[in-house]
């Protein structure tokens, strides 16, 4: 069954937030707000948090940033997830994925359907893991960074959590980069 273990000890991540936006700056990032509120309350730490405008190169830029950065063990945008001509944050980082995590969309669009319907598609919502970090892109509005958090992410980035979480895990992320060429 599905749920926490309270035997287990909870685990703080160093959770980077980022918005893209054109229009938002720092005071006036609601989505962002949201997130940040919402990791600090269950525990984790706000380990950087920046606004950048829908552009390829300095997303890439903040993005790549913060998975060289030690401290940041999860990063989390917001915004530029659309279809409009200025929404390129899946092109953005998609590619710096190493692996995809195809089932983070599928999830998050049948919670948002449940709030939002269908409206829901027009979202191109993603998730993949880069240099060990985890990374989330969200929507820009505030309803989809509760949506991702409450229903998603306070789960997963949650060591407690059962069957299985993310945190659990993240040893094992970089293994790949640990091994030695196979041997024949």
């Amino acid at each position: 069954m599905a749920g926490i273990d309270e035997n287990l000890s909870f685990v703080p991540l160093g959770i980077a937030v980022l918005t893209v936006s054109d229009t938002r700056s720092l005071a006036e990032d609601k989505s962002g707000d949201t997130l940040a509120a919402r990791l600090t309350a269950a525990g984790h730490r706000l380990a950087a948090r920046a606004v950048v405008t829908d552009d390829v190169a300095d997303i890439r830029k903040a993005v790549q940033n913060w998975i060289d950065d030690p401290a940041v063990d999860a990063i989390i945008t917001t915004g530029g997830t659309g279809f409009t001509g200025r929404d390129v944050t899946p092109e953005a980082i998609e590619p710096m994925f190493e692996k995809r995590m195809d089932g983070f969309s599928t999830v998050f669009h049948r919670i948002s359907y449940d709030k939002i319907g269908t409206s829901t598609i027009q979202s191109r919502a993603t998730a993949g893991v880069a240099g060990a970090t985890y990374i989330f892109v969200l929507p820009g509005s505030p309803g989809a960074c509760k949506d991702a958090w409450d229903g998603i992410l306070a789960q997963q980035l949650d060591y407690r959590h059962r069957p299985c979480n993310f945190v659990e895990i993240m040893p094992r992320l970089d293994e790949h980069l640990r091994r030695g060429k196979a041997k024949a």
